[in-house]
């Protein structure tokens, strides 16, 4: 995700330092180049031998190690992260106090700075403070805005330093993201529906949900409203993003007709049952009935129905097929009257269910069809909404 992009991550002294060991370990992990820079103050909370062995660089403090040190930093960064963020530090940059390494690299930065505010609920409230946010954000200054919660100090309100995949998703927007999608309203759905046989049994699949959450991370990268529509999995959003969550197909259509009428654009990721019981049981049934037989009947096609009730939205499909694959797709772009489709098969090594990754084809018509390789859901998200940018630019 961060390959190759060069991170620096400035440390000031507040309990949620911390914190952004895991962040820093993230960053490493997903292959992002970090140094720390830390206050005096933050030495106090965690030692600089944390970041050196999670970075792999050495952490810097002294501003007087050397003359350009600050320039030195900033020149070799694409962009800077200060996690947490305090009063104090977001106070000295507002008012171009240089009185640290950090705050005297900041004063030299011409790259993207975002803050991480964390401190107590009045601190955080207080006007100046928020005088000074606003100030900084005129200045094009990035805030990845504090979380509600509790509190170091067992008080509860905003102020909490913002979770770790809201921070990583802040930073990716200031590195990948765009404004495509300003003032644009997407629905994605996600995984599976669970159709119920009695209290305790359903009918579903084997859908994770990860292809629909990346989408919906990617359409929010590029400056959309999203609203996730999700079937039961075990994964978690960013808050940027408005999930709802369902369990059962008619659930999934009602709460998409219900946002439909101003939306922009559909992505129909999720893997919608196509039979449900036609009875459920109101109690459990039990083994001891040797047998039983189980009477099925269709689910609501939700996609295909979409197109009537709004006409202008621009619409994805997903089919997933494991024979005739490019002639089922096609003929599900053409039956449901969607932009384009995308193919994939459960079956390729390496896409399975579950997996991190997938292998798709895009198909706009017979005569344009695109076949990925084996990608992460993340990157194959990227290109499927960088497709829908593109047509839905040469549409207007």
């Amino acid at each position: 995700m961060f390959t190759n992009k060069r991170i620096l991550v400035g440390v000031t002294g507040g309990i949620a330092a911390y914190k952004t060991c895991e962040l820093v370990r993230k960053l490493v992990k997903l292959e992002a180049h970090v140094k720390v820079v830390m206050t005096e103050a933050a030495k106090q909370f965690i030692t600089p031998l944390s970041f050196e062995t999670l970075s792999a660089n050495p952490v810097s403090w002294d501003q007087f190690e050397n003359s350009t040190i600050h320039i030195d930093l900033v020149r070799n960064a694409d962009c800077i992260v200060i996690c947490p963020a305090t009063a104090n530090t977001i106070g000295k940059i507002a008012n171009g106090i240089a009185d640290n390494l950090l705050t005297t690299l900041i004063s030299a930065a011409t790259i993207p700075v975002i803050l991480c505010p964390a401190m107590n609920k009045e601190m955080y409230r207080h006007p100046i403070f928020q005088s000074n946010v606003e100030k900084l954000k005129q200045h094009e200054y990035h805030f990845i805005d504090p979380a509600e919660g509790e509190l170091a100090c067992g008080e509860y309100g905003w102020g909490r330093l913002a979770e770790l995949e809201d921070i990583l998703f802040g930073i990716r927007r200031v590195l990948f993201g765009s404004d495509a999608l300003k003032d644009k309203k997407v629905i994605v759905t996600a995984g599976p529906t669970e159709e119920p046989i009695d209290p305790v049994r359903v009918i579903s699949n084997h859908s994770s949900g990860k292809m629909g959450y990346a989408l919906a991370e990617a359409a929010a990268l590029h400056g959309a409203r999203v609203t996730l529509v999700s079937g039961p999995t075990a994964l978690s959003t960013i808050n940027e993003i408005n999930l709802k969550t369902v369990r059962t197909a008619q659930q999934m259509k009602d709460t998409v007709f219900s946002e439909l009428p101003d939306s922009n654009m559909l992505i129909m990721a999720a893997a919608v049952s196509d039979f449900a019981p036609k009875r459920i049981s109101e109690h459990k049934i039990k083994k001891e009935k040797a047998t039983f037989q189980l009477e099925l009947q269709t689910t609501p096609d939700i996609l295909a129905e979409t197109g009537k009730m709004n006409s202008d939205i621009f619409r994805i499909g997903f089919a997933l097929e494991t024979n005739n694959e490019i002639s089922n797709a096609l003929q599900k772009l053409e039956n449901k009257k969607l932009d384009f489709i995308v193919l994939n098969n459960p079956m390729e090594p390496g896409a399975n269910f579950g997996s991190n990754a997938n292998r798709v084809t895009i198909i706009e018509s017979k005569e344009k069809i695109e076949k990925l390789p084996l990608l992460g859901k993340d990157k194959v998200a990227e290109r499927i909404i960088q497709k829908a940018i593109e047509r839905m630019k040469s549409n207007e």
